[in-house]
């Protein structure tokens, strides 16, 4: 496939990037994309929905392509919480989306450069369903998303899904737009009064002395690490409890079970051991020959069933 310009726009092709919408407030969010070690801006994205824009470390430098290292965060990301994470990527060839929910199959859509559907129907369908959307109204306008369109590109079929979502509470700010270059996209996230930073050590948080977060490379002051906690007790503290949530899912136990103590035997005579037959002072008093094997001991003060012989002289 050419990469040249764009036959149907007449610009040339975006470069890598992505854009991580999640439908939880940027709060619930912080502790699970501490978890992906990555530098990314958060800021939130309409009623109930945040969005994390990546600086593309791993695409950027080669190492990946974009659509393979999103997929996996989003998946990642859903990983001991409850709500879904839309991940929507582009490049040069490409552009698409991935939904990953829990431990449901993630689903997602694929666009060539020039717009031409490449995907199935039925994603669509799961996609709207797993979102809890119009099954008619909004099913309709994705269904338009998988028919040919000759003015339509990939990065405006990218812009079709999000009109779609509009009417389930997402709003991208101003210049969060798909198929943008990531540096601009950066600094249109960085502009929100209320974006956060996740740093790639998984546990800080900076904003510079106007409340946004810092450039790409930018180092936080003293006064910025303390607030953010992510060296401190409260910032060791926040990332047990997010690795904690993140095990459980996987079967590992938050907490070591304490070992049960064995009970009393049903006979009553002392603890249970597996073990069958008597227990040891019984067969110590049978070896004895002061009773017949298995006879009952007599309480305190009570006369002897079997006295023991008395020697003759």
């Amino acid at each position: 496939m050419s990469t040249g310009p764009s036959q149907v726009t007449g610009r040339a092709r975006p470069a890598s990037g992505a854009l991580l919408l999640c439908r939880a407030e940027p709060g619930s969010v912080v502790p699970a994309a501490r978890l992906l070690h990555e530098r990314m801006l958060l800021a939130r994205a309409g009623d109930a929905w945040s969005v994390l824009v990546p600086e593309g470390g791993p695409w950027r430098s080669g190492t990946d392509p974009v659509d393979r290292v999103v997929n996996g965060w989003a998946i990642a990301l859903t990983v001991g919480v409850s709500w879904p994470v839309l991940a929507l990527w582009w490049d040069g060839e490409r552009a698409g989306f991935t939904l990953a929910a829990g431990f449901r199959r993630p689903v997602g859509y694929v666009w060539p450069a020039d717009g031409t559907p490449a995907g199935m129907e039925e994603a669509m369908r799961a996609f709207a369903d797993r979102l809890g959307l119009d099954p008619v109204l909004d099913m309709q306008a994705l269904e338009e998303l998988t028919e040919p369109d000759s003015a339509a590109d990939a990065s405006a079929r990218l812009s079709g899904v999000l009109a779609v979502l509009t009417r389930a509470g997402v709003s991208l700010p101003p210049g969060l737009v798909p198929g943008g270059n990531v540096d601009a996209l950066l600094e249109a996230a960085r502009l929100q009064p209320d974006t956060r930073l996740i740093g790639a050590d998984g546990g800080r948080e900076e904003r510079d002395g106007r409340g946004r977060a810092p450039g790409p490379g930018a180092v936080p002051g003293p006064a910025e690490g303390a607030r953010s906690g992510g060296d401190g007790p409260a910032g060791r503290h926040h990332r047990r409890r997010a690795l904690r949530a993140a095990a459980l899912p996987r079967g590992r136990p938050a907490v070591r079970a304490r070992r049960a103590r064995p009970g009393p035997r049903p006979d009553g005579r002392g603890p249970a051991t597996g073990r069958l037959g008597p227990t040891t002072p019984q067969r110590r008093l049978d070896r004895r020959g002061d009773a017949p094997a298995g006879a009952r001991r007599p309480h305190a003060g009570e006369p002897h069933p079997h006295p023991p012989a008395r020697l003759k002289r």
